[in-house]
């Protein structure tokens, strides 16, 4: 098979990973006549190497992809990408999730990415609300450690390094000041764990649970061309893929769609480099790859253990197992050819791991060897079904299951080679506490060309089954175990989709977060909420509200009746607060009883065609934060969305006139009806009729009009004439910005409008902020501004120009780089009392 042909299917002028598309289709794709031999090389080419490389990042598109195609796709070593977060912190631009509804987003986009590059992938983040969280930007690694829990990270990496035993590790940056503090943390870590991996005085516990420890041969650390030891040749071009290992390392960055990931690169040659920090292995100054004085193949393993005690009989062996690999390889692309040497493998690795088993070898030969052997015979099962054309799937009557209830899982196997299997089984696996039943045979002696066996099971739920975690391992797979040329292989399976088990009744409430100002107590607040019935069929169930002690709901509580599964209803409450209420955050918790059962969860179905369908089950609360708030009578507000805040919504719960200005609205409509006018986060970059319009929009200003501009990067086609008079922002952005939520603000100009209407501004209004204080400030602006604040994180200088505002003709201009996108959903009072002295200006 020849590139011309391959290089059609692996065309990268799509942004749709094909290669990902393959594994696991979430959609009806188009078949094409090559991606069996292209997925028989991927399944085979591990076999020729006993290798293992891991690289540690701290973010979903941490990973150095390029190098991770390369070293798994291009070598064949087994390769591990260890995250420690689920990027929770970030921003989306695909959808309006954000936080733990992202962090899902973000994982199941590195899951499908790591399938492209052929990679296992673990992180150190183990659930929702994990202590290893993605708190948002920070500058030193002492806090990122500290917020994530250090010993609780350097544990988990320590299990994982354990666990894989990687010969070469990686971590993908350096720990530097102008590095994110979450990646320079992750850089920390790994450098300290090449040691004490090894140190069985370092975690011991691990020790009694059957881990045993690991000395990593080599650590080598991100360098550049004019200082390295290792370069790896990722522009190289592999005629099987019909790509570079530039251009396949892209396909799974184009996976990263919420971060607008993935480039498109021509072919050509070009190098990652990388400096030696430590190594157990003397090698020359410039090595040919990570792997000089490594074992690399079962030649050179047999040659580490043939002068030991018992050695003998275990190197011929392993020099077996070198020639059945270079066999398979050369077999290539005969499917029949290959699975009779995948199957002879199979065999020999099975007696190599009894020998080794049997054998006087040291404690710590046995287990290295066995670890080894174990990874080769979980990739010869993979071979194995790529070889026989074997496709196995498991496939649940419904994805969406409730606590005690009983449904159907069928189990298949299709063998779709040109040789018959023997002895199929096909078995179920459920999670602790379910039962699986089989509805008819599960063994099957045959199975031959273009025929399918399946065996169906009666599945039950128990009553006290968890809810679904998004982070956890599917609840149900299938192994389908068979014979061929006299060995046995398993194919594990698992569903396209995941299986959730989700609240009978699942709740949201509208709005999911709110203000209650106390200077209007008994102002009543409506309640929306939503019940999606994932009973099998109709129910009934009484939707009622758990309010704060001395507050009134009414109803009391709705009665609904439900159809049929899947049926969505909604009841309207209205929520009091007790007349003395006073300043502080309160709750709101809808329920939903019947049948047995109570809800108090909603379930967020979370959606896109790159990543399928997978599910938030979240609390059903109503956050409500009580503070005194000053809100102007008609103020009316055009806001310019750029998708990346929902700030309009809350300003709508507050009592202002909010219109979503439309393209045509910003291009041509009366601009004049607005009290002010909003630019979100950004806006300039993914709103492309503002910059056209922007003299309309200085017009605004000029004529009386109040403009309110959140922050830029220059990348959002940002340029200091955008403003009336010139803001640059500051570069290196990381160099710009306030990541201490709780650093010391000082009002430079305290009686200026925005810090007194309507709103009094104090220094109480500047605590309680969440995350950062600011992001990307500017570096320079015309002496015409008000410098407003003055604020920086501790031991740094302090930044003048986060709050920038300005007369331009009769109206104003504010600049603001304050992360106000963050605060205001959190609801922190101060930050909703400023901003609505923003818009406030105009009255």
């Amino acid at each position: 098979m020849r590139k011309g042909k391959l290089a059609k299917l692996y065309t990268l002028t799509t942004a749709a990973a094909l290669v990902g598309s393959m594994i696991m289709p979430l959609a009806p794709q188009t078949a094409h006549a090559d991606r069996g031999v292209v997925d028989l090389w991927k399944a085979i080419k591990p076999l020729t190497t006993i290798a293992s490389a891991m690289n540690t990042g701290a973010h979903p598109d941490d990973e150095h992809s390029a190098v991770l195609a390369y070293l798994s796709l291009g070598k064949g070593v087994d390769t591990s990408s260890i995250i420690a977060n689920r990027g929770e912190g970030g921003q989306n631009e695909i959808g309006s999730e954000l936080g733990n509804a992202l962090g899902i987003i973000r994982t199941r986009e590195l899951q499908e990415a790591s399938k492209i590059t052929n990679i296992h992938l673990e992180n150190l983040s183990e659930k929702i609300d994990d202590p290893i969280f993605d708190f948002g930007f920070s500058k030193s690694p002492d806090e990122t450690l500290e917020k994530w829990g250090e010993d609780v990270a350097y544990e988990r990496l320590i299990r994982k390094i354990r666990t894989l035993r990687p010969d070469v590790v990686i971590p993908a940056f350096l720990n530097e000041p102008s590095t994110h503090g979450h990646h320079r943390a992750i850089n920390v870590i790994t450098v300290r764990a090449y040691k004490d991996a090894a140190d069985p005085t370092v975690f011991p516990e691990q020790l009694k649970e059957g881990l045993t420890p690991w000395q990593v041969k080599k650590l080598y650390l991100p360098a550049t061309q004019k200082d390295y030891n290792v370069s790896v040749p990722v522009g190289a071009y592999d005629e099987v893929y019909g790509a570079s290992y530039v251009q396949l390392g892209e396909e799974s960055r184009f996976m990263h769609k919420s971060q607008g990931m993935g480039r498109v690169y021509d072919e050509g040659p070009s190098s990652n480099y990388y400096k030696l920090d430590q190594s157990v292995v003397k090698v020359k100054d410039k090595e040919t790859d990570f792997f000089d004085g490594i074992a690399y193949t079962f030649t050179d393993l047999a040659k580490e253990v043939a002068g030991q005690s018992g050695g003998a009989k275990i190197a011929s062996d392993l020099q077996k197992l070198q020639k059945d690999g270079e066999e398979v390889i050369a077999a290539y692309p005969h499917f029949e050819a290959v699975a009779k040497e995948v199957h002879e493998m199979i065999t020999d690795v099975a007696k190599a791991t009894a020998d080794v088993q049997a054998s006087g070898l040291s404690s710590e030969s046995k287990t290295d060897l066995l670890h080894r052997l174990n990874v080769k015979q979980a990739q010869l099962n993979k071979a194995s079904a790529e070889s026989l054309s074997l496709v196995t799937k498991v496939k649940p009557e419904t994805g969406e299951l409730v606590a005690g209830q009983t449904t159907k899982v069928t189990v298949s196997a299709y063998n779709g080679g040109q040789v018959k299997l023997g002895k199929v089984n096909l078995a179920l696996n459920v999670p602790k506490g379910w039962r699986a039943t089989p509805q008819a045979t599960t063994s099957f002696n045959q199975l031959g060309y273009n025929e399918t066996v399946k065996t169906t099971y009666e599945v039950s739920v128990p009553a006290d089954a968890d809810l679904f975690q998004p982070y956890a391992a599917p609840a149900l797979t299938a192994d389908v175990s068979y014979s061929f040329s006299g060995a046995t292989a398993t194919s594990h399976a698992v569903p396209s989709d995941a299986v959730a088990v989700l609240p009978a009744f699942a709740l949201s409430l509208s709005p999911s977060a709110t203000v209650l100002n106390t200077l209007k107590p008994q102002e009543p607040i409506p309640v929306k909420v939503t019940v999606k019935n994932y009973n099998p069929g109709a129910a009934k169930a009484n939707i009622s509200l758990d309010v704060p002690a001395g507050w009134s709901v009414e109803p009391k509580a709705t009665p609904l009746d439900f159809a049929a599964k899947g049926e969505t209803k909604s009841v309207a409450f209205t929520v009091k607060a007790a007349s003395s209420v006073k300043p502080d955050s309160y709750k709101v918790t809808a329920v939903a009883t019947g049948g047995g059962k109570e809800s108090r969860h909603g379930a967020q179905v979370i959606r896109y065609p790159h990543i399928g369908t997978t599910y938030f089950v979240q609390p059903a609360e109503l956050a409500i934060q009580a503070f005194d708030l000053k809100v102007p009578e008609g103020l009316k507000v055009g806001y310019v969305s750029s998708g990346f805040d929902n700030i309009d919504q809350y300003l709508q719960q507050l009592g202002v006139q909010v219109t979503n200005l439309t393209a045509k609205d910003i291009e041509s409509g009366d601009l004049s009806q607005y009290d002010t006018i909003v630019l979100g986060i950004r806006a300039y970059g993914f709103r492309p009729e503002l910059i056209p319009s922007n003299a309309r929009l200085l017009k605004y200003v000029e004529n009386g009009g109040n403009l309110v501009v959140q922050y830029h990067k220059p990348e959002d086609k940002w340029k200091p004439e955008l403003a009336p008079y010139p803001i640059k922002i500051g570069e290196p952005l990381i160099q710009w910005r306030v990541t201490d939520e709780n650093s010391k603000v000082t009002m430079l100009a305290p009686d200026h409008p925005l810090f007194t209407t309507p709103n009094k501004i104090t220094e109480q209004d500047w605590n309680n902020w969440i995350q950062d204080r600011s992001a990307y400030n500017p570096a320079q602006w015309g002496k015409e501004y008000t410098e407003l604040i003055s604020n920086g994180d501790a031991g740094e200088k302090e930044f003048t120009g986060t709050f920038l505002s300005a007369k331009y003709g009769k109206g104003t201009y504010t600049y603001s780089s304050l992360v106000w996108y963050r605060e205001i959903p959190a609801l922190v009072p101060g930050a909703i009392r400023l901003f609505v002295n923003m818009v406030s200006l105009h009255q």
